[in-house]
């Protein structure tokens, strides 16, 4: 049994981490931070919890915090910086659910994020905690920046493609949408009931800060000596609470010589416990994956021709978050990768 502490307990991706972690067979919750509620009993600001913690919300301490085994941070981007140098001085582990350590280059972190880096000295020891990608690094590492749901979603439905150089990387195109929940729990009109419902809309269309991320995600699993992955990014938001669905567009390099791709994109998740490729015609909703930690995939080529699609979706809060936190959690630790996220999808 490992004793878990999570830095930023009040926001969405705060109270799922609690939610699955309290039924982890072998987790136990021990500290909850959170300076604007500190005092306040966890259950009483999510009554979903009651009768399964009964903590209440602490100051952050970097001393209590560094005795426990693992730290979850689930802060706003650019908060972890400001404790991760002397918290990676103490024996804990560190997994950071936020974009502070997901970028390599920092003037491009900087420019994205519109802020001066608090820590790029550490930007060498954070592993990327994409699993299907980086399991073996994840085993031992000290820092894990946990991905984003855009970048998720992203980057899971590309692999198969780029892995084996099948498609122009200096082509590809991402139209994906979100439900509310990806924008946080703070208040912001553009996120009311009366705005956001019976509506669809882009935004960060001209731009957006998961782009890099989700560049350089790519980059790092093509073949050596190939044009690094270029992307069309277009986020959207849907009027709903949880949920990603990413069209993935890919042009072939040579469409007489192309696998099956079916078969390739099953070979390549079979020992994947969290991606499901759905079969040939079958087509992944959200709904399918609301509450669970899991991504469902399909691949197709329409009309035979030279554009691949893709169609990706996850919970952006499970898979695309917290899930995938515990996931890497349970890497790190030894455990049975599945543990604790063993949840079926809610339905209806």
């Amino acid at each position: 049994m490992i004793k878990a502490g999570i830095v930023g307990g009040t926001g969405y991706t705060g109270v799922e981490l609690l939610r699955l972690l309290v039924n982890h067979p072998d987790v136990e919750v021990s500290v909850i931070t959170s300076r604007a509620e500190a005092g306040v009993k966890v259950a009483d600001m999510y009554p979903n919890l009651r009768g399964h913690i009964d903590l209440a919300f602490t100051e952050p301490d970097v001393a209590v915090l560094g005795e426990l085994d693992v730290v979850f941070f689930a802060t706003p981007h650019g908060v972890a910086q400001n404790m991760m140098p002397a918290l990676m001085k103490t024996k804990t582990r560190i997994i950071d659910l936020s974009a502070d350590f997901r970028i390599r280059d920092v003037p491009l972190w900087e420019k994205w994020y519109g802020q001066a880096h608090g820590a790029p000295e550490l930007l060498p020891q954070a592993v990327y905690g994409l699993p299907e990608v980086n399991r073996d690094a994840i085993k031992t590492a000290k820092l894990i920046a946990c991905p984003g749901c855009y970048p998720t979603a992203t980057q899971l439905g590309f692999l198969p493609l780029l892995e084996n150089n099948l498609v122009d990387p200096t082509r590809l195109i991402a139209n994906a949408a979100s439900g509310v929940s990806g924008a946080g729990r703070q208040g912001k009109i553009d996120n009311l009931l009366t705005e956001v419902s019976d509506s669809f809309k882009a935004y960060g269309a001209a731009g957006h800060r998961h782009l890099p991320e989700i560049e350089q995600g790519l980059h790092a699993i093509q073949p050596s000596g190939v044009a690094p992955a270029s992307l069309t990014f277009v986020p959207h938001l849907l009027p709903m609470i949880r949920g990603i669905h990413a069209t993935l567009y890919a042009t072939a390099l040579d469409v007489k010589n192309l696998p099956d791709l079916q078969k390739l994109y099953e070979a390549r998740y079979a020992n994947e416990p969290f991606v499901d490729v759905l079969p040939a015609g079958v087509l992944p909703q959200t709904r399918s994956v609301k509450g669970s930690n899991m991504c469902r995939i399909a691949i197709l080529r329409p009309q035979n021709r030279d554009t691949l699609v893709v169609l990706s979706v996850i919970d952006n809060l499970t898979k695309g978050a917290s899930g995938q936190a515990i996931q890497n959690m349970n890497i790190m630790f030894g455990f049975k990768e599945t543990a604790g996220l063993n949840v079926v999808a809610l339905l209806p």
